[in-house]
Formats: structure tokens, sequence, C-alpha cells
């Protein structure tokens, strides 16, 4: 009988032990990101635009060619943290926050593929100095694309993690997954007075909580309790992993009418994709992510299968690499996303 209780005790003490360990992590899962982020160097400036707009960046140390990151919908500059430290060996670093997130503007009058590239425009030559290589993620690799095609002498090279072309136009964008997910809410969010707590509104009405079923409640319940005790601190959900957490661990500095630009597709005026990627002369890669639908016939990703044949197609001499991740490379898997960055590096300097 004490052999078996002692068995009994390491058994709790272990699960104890492991459970304390998970609830750690889900609560701590950026500071590896950020830890990298300090041991790179970089440095985080902010310039303001002759019409008041302020864009705020991080620069590396000067170490290769420069190179613009470019985050996508509802992040900021820091969520290329895991591959920044190793691109700053070989790249002068330059991660910017998009107009409406992390430290920049919320400027709604911009919230366009067409003002949003003039003001990066502005960015390369008046703060940078000298032609760029762009990698831009998702939304930020529309406009990586658009300037490739709009300001070819400042851009000496693309890289396009799984933008979503053709997917965000007007024809088609109401049946993909960030259109329910993010941009839905925005729109909504805008038309309600009933709370200003964007984060917390987004959880409760995004796409991804419906498949927690009669968890959602519970999900929803955690969630307003932290932020009643935390409402000054990120929200976090203890007994979610990161990849839950990490959905809206930048949604405070994220501007809702910057969604709202996409639910009515005016961040589209005058961008045309087809036209664009005809118009890119520059070496290129385009990254393309796993795919599929749903049950609804929801797009649950940037693009599939046929957009990336199509877009590869109307690229001049592009590079096309399909990969079983998720959305974000450079997220889920770094070094994947180090050795093309580092391969493209030297592809530009043939």
């Amino acid at each position: 009988m004490k052999k078996i209780l002692v068995i009994v005790g390491i058994l709790i003490s272990v699960i104890l032990f492991v459970a304390i360990g998970y609830v750690y992590n889900n609560y701590n899962f950026d500071k590896p990101l950020l830890k990298q982020i300090k041991r790179a160097g970089l440095i985080e400036k902010q310039i303001k635009l002759d019409d008041g707009t302020l864009l705020n960046y991080a620069e590396g140390h000067k170490n290769g060619p420069p190179l613009l990151l470019i985050h996508g919908q509802a992040a900021a500059w820091q969520i290329y943290g895991k591959v920044i430290k190793e691109l700053s060996n070989h790249y002068h670093i330059y991660a910017i926050d998009c107009h409406g997130h992390g430290k920049s503007s919320r400027t709604p009058k911009k919230y366009s593929a067409k003002l949003m590239g003039k003001d990066f425009i502005w960015f390369i030559e008046n703060v940078i100095g000298k032609p760029v290589i762009v990698s831009g993620h998702s939304s930020g690799g529309l406009l990586a694309a658009w300037l490739a095609a709009n300001s070819p002498k400042n851009v000496l090279g693309v890289v396009l993690e799984d933008p979503p072309f053709f997917s965000s136009e007007a024809n088609r964008c109401e049946k993909t997954f960030a259109w329910l997910d993010l941009f839905v809410p925005c729109h909504n969010f805008l038309k309600q007075n009933e709370t200003n707590d964007f984060t917390l509104y987004y959880l409760e009405n995004c796409y991804w909580i419906n498949l927690f079923g009669e968890g959602k409640e519970g999900i929803i319940k955690s969630a307003k309790s932290y932020r009643e005790k935390h409402h000054d601190q990120r929200l976090v959900i203890f007994y979610l992993p990161p990849s839950i957490n990490r959905s809206f661990y930048f949604m405070d500095k994220y501007d809702p009418q910057f969604g709202n630009a996409f639910y009515d597709c005016s961040w589209m005026e005058d961008f045309n994709h087809e036209e664009t990627m005809l118009k890119i002369s520059c070496p290129s890669v385009l990254i393309h992510t796993k795919w599929s639908y749903d049950e609804k016939g929801v797009l649950m990703a940037g693009m599939n299968g046929e957009d990336a044949k199509k877009a590869h197609s109307l690229i001049k001499n592009n590079i096309l690499i399909n990969i079983d991740l998720g959305h974000s490379v450079a997220y889920e898997n770094p070094k994947k996303f180090i050795e093309i960055m580092l391969d493209f590096l030297n592809k530009v300097k043939e």
C-alpha cells in the first residue's frame, strides 16, 4: 500500500509539473521572441512624414543590403522576432509597423495599398536612402508586391510570404477565413457603442472561436475575467496554447478601421492584383503555404493552389515555393524562412 501511495504521489507530482510548465509557456510564449530581438540589437525609431503620419520601425546593424520587413494584418514588426537576429547578420534590417498597427499612426484615410505604398516609398527614399529587398507577409505581401510593381527603382528584389492574391479582391473575399474571422468583427465593432475593447470583442466574434463548440462560452468568460483584472495588459488565456494566444497578441495596438478597409475592399482601390504582378520585374519569390476549405466552402488560407499557380505565372522569372506550413512561415518555421531569405540574397547578388 505504501508503495502504491509513493507511485501515486510521483504521478501527481509529474502531472502538476507538466501542468505548471504548460501554463507557464502559455503565459510567457513571447519571452524567447523578445529575447532574440534584444540580442539582435535592433533600435526602435519613429519618423514623421510632412502630413503628420508617424511610422514606427526597428533598425538593425549595417551588415548587408537593406531589408524592409512588412508584417501582416493585426501584427507588428516584432512578429519577425524569431528570424531577426540571424537575418541581421546578413542584412541591414528595417522592420516597420504598418499604418494602424503597433506604434505607427492610426490614419484611416490612408488605409489603402496605394496610399500606404506611397508612404513606404517615401520611407525607403528618405530614411533608408537606397534600394531595398522587401519581404512582406500576408497583407504585407500585397504591399511588397505593390512596391515592386510601382517603384522598381527602389526595390532590388521581393519575397512574398503567402499574400492573399486574388482571394482578398471584392469578388471572393467574403468566402475567406480572414474576412469572416477579422474583417467582419472589425466592421461590426465600429457600428456598436457597447464596448471600446476591440480585443475582447474580436475574441467573442471571431470565426475560430466556434470550433470550440460549447467550450466557447467558457473561453469568453475567462477572457472577460482576465481583462477585468489586467485591463492594462495583453489578453492571455492561460489554458490555451501559444498558437491561439498569438492570434490576439498585437490586437490592442490594431486599428479595427484597418480591417474595415478590407471588409469593404476600399484598401484595394486602384490595386488590381493581376496588373500589379505583371509589372514586377525584379527577382522574386512567392511562398505559398498549405490551404484548405472548410465544410462551408470558406478558404482557410491566404491563397488556394490555383491562386498561387496563377500568381507565379504572372510574375516574370518568379520562384514559387510551396511549403506544408501554416500562414506565417517566419514564425512557425524560422529556420526555413531564414534559408529562403539567404538563398534569395545570393540570387539578388548574381
